[in-house]
């Protein structure tokens, strides 16, 4: 194992800032990639490690990445749950990490929802 410095130090505080900014920061819009067993059995840690990829990649650090348990639609695995502020939330089904690609630009950043790879779009909660 190598020794540490300061610099691969200062590395690993901002990875660990950055994380935890994306789980628990406030931002513009909340990503929730939904990881029950049939989630990840379909593939949702490949979309999770492909909005961290697309994230870093745009250096987007106003949106809030999480994770949650199954949703209820094994069928329709991986999923994602795209809540932009000011919004109803928009469950997309049957991602393919270019599908999330897509979303991210289009939806969460852009603010087009992607009809075609929507499901449902609201909360299951009566006011």
């Amino acid at each position: 194992m190598s020794k540490l410095t300061v610099e691969s130090l200062e590395k690993i505080k901002e990875k660990t800032r950055r994380t935890t900014l994306l789980r628990e920061g406030t931002g513009k819009a909340k990503i929730i990639v939904h990881m029950g067993t049939c989630g990840i059995a379909a593939g949702a840690r490949k979309i999770r490690d492909a909005l961290i990829k697309i994230m870093e990649e745009q250096d987007v650090t106003d949106v809030i990445l999480t994770t949650s348990g199954c949703a209820g639609l094994c069928s329709r695995e991986p999923m994602a749950t795209v809540e932009r502020v000011g919004e109803a939330p928009v469950k997309y089904v049957d991602l393919t990490e270019d599908k999330i690609r897509k979303v991210f630009m289009e939806h969460v950043i852009g603010g087009q929802r992607v009809i075609e790879y929507a499901l449902a779009l609201g909360c299951e909660r009566t006011h």
